[in-house]
């Protein structure tokens, strides 16, 4: 389907090259000639220069026979305005992103129904709410919710003395007995979803699938179980910055922001009454250990400089903070990044980009199912997805053991009644149901999908 993406910044790009890998036809619009000629050169789309905001520019790229338009350039105010005309060319559907904490607030709501938005989207929002899962949850360096935090999948790294060593997963689920799913193992650049016949090694990075009470568990069982970060330094005073001190605040936490520019401290100060507040370069190491870096529990770098994110890092790191996490926008970047070992990274671009795969993929759902989340997990390797399972589903009344999947995939969980079944052989799909699938294979979007043809 046509997809037209207004604004080609980073998140914008991450946006291009996910839609263009799930098939769709994408046009970007963007006033810049040099940002234009650079997306042509990079991706095989149609881009057209002119404002986003201009009825012919929309015109021109094609808002009529779209299916999906999503405005996401640096002003609120455009991408709500370019919405609204591009539904007025004839778009089926419009998502904008909305950042100001102004707008995100009671008016919201308001503006959605009076412009006719079918989404908003906030990556910055979405970031500081998973680096605060991460903060509750330190013993993980990735955690999706799923079913209304009902359900989570968490991504942890196994240490090179850990005791699972050379285990077989029926080994393990034997050892350490709960109700999980080990459904996803990352070893250097290969990607396994693996049965019980699959051996783990030191350094594997391993998704599990369970409630947060049954991960607690398995983790203090193996020795993995990190209290949670109580005193957290923030490098940067950005967007993320705010909405991730206003969160942990309210938590009851302490949080220290250090943040150069003078208007932004005055601004967050305002804003953040509880929160310490510190003009400074957190650029320069002695500035860290003066305000307490040896002290604190979390160490979270959000400027808008990715290398200068994953240098304070590896010094926060170097001096035994127990959870670092890295604000880590270019692609290039957060490979480096995994290469260098650094705890945990975060990237708005790609936690927006998923929800707008997400919106995308369901716009061709069948009637059997509804898509309520997808993340990409390992790297971009593997899918997570749930469903909501509609009567009429291929899929309901059969024991599991008896439906035949398509390879690499499986089935993480069910969630029925708000009560989470780690899923046996035995088990039978429902109506109703929300049913998470793990694969290695992209672009389902009916939970049948998963089934093997006959």
């Amino acid at each position: 389907m046509r997809v037209i993406i207004v604004g080609s910044g980073k998140i914008g790009r991450y946006m291009v090259e996910s839609l263009l890998k799930e098939g769709h036809d994408v046009v970007v619009v963007d006033n810049s000639e040099k940002v234009v000629e650079e997306i042509t050169n990079l991706y095989d789309v149609m881009a057209v220069c002119g404002n986003g905001v201009d009825w012919e520019t929309l015109v021109e790229a094609g808002a009529s026979q779209a299916e999906l338009v999503a405005a996401i350039t640096d002003s609120d105010e455009k991408n709500m305005l370019a919405c609204f005309l591009a539904r007025k060319v004839g778009a089926r559907h419009t998502i904008a992103r909305i950042r100001n904490p102004e707008y995100n607030d009671a008016s919201l709501g308001f503006l959605k129904e009076q412009l006719h938005l079918s989404m908003s989207i906030n990556p910055e929002q979405l970031a500081a709410e998973e680096i605060y899962n991460l903060l509750k949850f330190p013993s993980a360096t990735k955690v999706e919710s799923f079913s209304r935090r009902n359900f989570e999948m968490i991504e942890l790294r196994l240490r090179n003395d850990t005791p699972l060593e050379g285990m077989k997963l029926s080994q393990m689920r034997q050892e350490y007995k709960g109700q999980y799913l080990v459904c996803a193992v990352q070893r250097g650049s290969d990607v396994f979803i693996p049965d019980g016949n699959f051996v783990l090694k030191g350094g594997d990075r391993v998704g599990i699938t369970s409630t947060r009470s049954e991960a607690t568990r398995l983790l203090k069982s193996l020795g993995l179980m990190q209290k949670q970060a109580r005193s957290i330094m923030i490098l940067g005073g950005s967007r993320t910055a705010f909405y991730l001190a206003k969160l942990l605040l309210a938590s009851g936490n302490q949080v220290k922001i250090i943040e150069k520019d003078r208007n932004i401290c005055r601004d967050l100060c305002e804003s953040l009454p509880k929160a310490v507040v510190l003009q400074g370069d957190g650029a320069q190491q002695e500035i860290l250990m003066e305000e307490g870096l040896e002290q604190q529990d979390a160490f979270v770098a959000l400027t808008g400089v990715d290398e200068e994110n994953m240098l304070m890092s590896l010094f926060a790191e170097s001096h035994k903070v127990p959870k670092v996490i890295s604000k880590v926008n270019r692609e290039e970047m957060a490979r480096l990044a995994e290469k260098l070992s650094l705890d945990t990274i975060i990237s708005p671009g790609k936690i927006a980009s998923d929800i707008i795969v997400r919106y995308a993929r369901a716009l061709h759902n069948s009637e059997g199912s509804n898509i309520e989340t997808l993340y990409h997990l390992m790297d971009g390797y593997a899918e997570a997805l749930e469903f909501h399972v509609n009567a009429g589903s291929p899929v309901i009344g059969k024991p599991l053991k008896d439906l035949k999947f398509k390879k690499n995939t499986l089935i993480g969980g069910i969630i029925r009644d708000r009560s989470a079944i780690i899923p046996s052989g035995d088990d039978v799909i429902m109506a109703g149901d929300n049913v998470v699938i793990i694969g290695s294979e992209k672009r389902f979007a009916d939970v049948a999908d998963i089934l093997a043809s006959q």
